[in-house]
């Protein structure tokens, strides 16, 4: 019997292709990219020492060590952080416990309510880091949520699909501060 010779098959331009498609996924991929949590820093002060907020205009948010959540010193649910919250920045009842409210005339949108509130978040060391994005969560809820519905009593959309001197006129209607303070031995279980 004659033994028949197995063709060869020529692998020199494989290396070539394979590499060809390697540099076709690296460009053609997208990656996502984490962006963390977005805060706006307060304006650069020569006295940094003499911004002074009254009492009223603080809401105190503590979080623990056994991740409760305490507002102004009371207990309270982490589910029901945002609807306080909103009371607080909104204070339609004018309630000199919470924020002042000081009418401001902002182009697009006219004299507006504009809260001087400021919500300050300080946890305990050992808080749990997904009771402290919770929270933050929720803070950060109540601000958007009042965006969208002053957007759309104002220009009939949802923030979110608002132009861009529409959203500048909201945020200066309903800015949002939330100021962290450092983490410290808060207490707790």
């Amino acid at each position: 019997m004659a033994s028949k010779k197995i063709q060869e098959i020529n692998a020199g331009s494989m290396a070539d292709i394979a590499f060809l498609l390697l540099i076709f996924f690296l460009v053609a991929t997208t990656m996502n990219v984490d962006t963390g949590i977005q805060r706006m820093l307060p304006p650069y002060t020569q006295n940094q020492e003499g911004i002074d907020i009254k009492e009223r205009n603080i809401l105190k948010v503590y979080i623990n060590k056994a991740n409760q959540v305490a507002v102004d010193g009371i207990p309270m649910d982490i589910n029901n952080l945002k609807d306080r919250a909103k009371e607080y920045i909104l204070n339609r009842a004018n309630d000199p416990k919470m924020s002042e409210i000081e009418v401001q005339n902002i182009e697009l949108i006219g004299n507006y309510p504009v809260s001087k509130g400021v919500v300050s978040l300080q946890n305990d060391r050992a808080t749990s880091y997904e009771t402290y994005i919770h929270v933050q969560n929720e803070l950060t809820r109540a601000f958007n949520e009042i965006r969208d519905e002053l957007a759309s009593v104002k220009f009939g959309k949802p923030f979110a699909d608002l132009e861009d001197n529409q959203k500048d006129a909201i945020t200066k209607a309903v800015p949002q501060r939330i100021s962290e303070a450092e983490p410290r031995n808060i207490g707790g279980k």
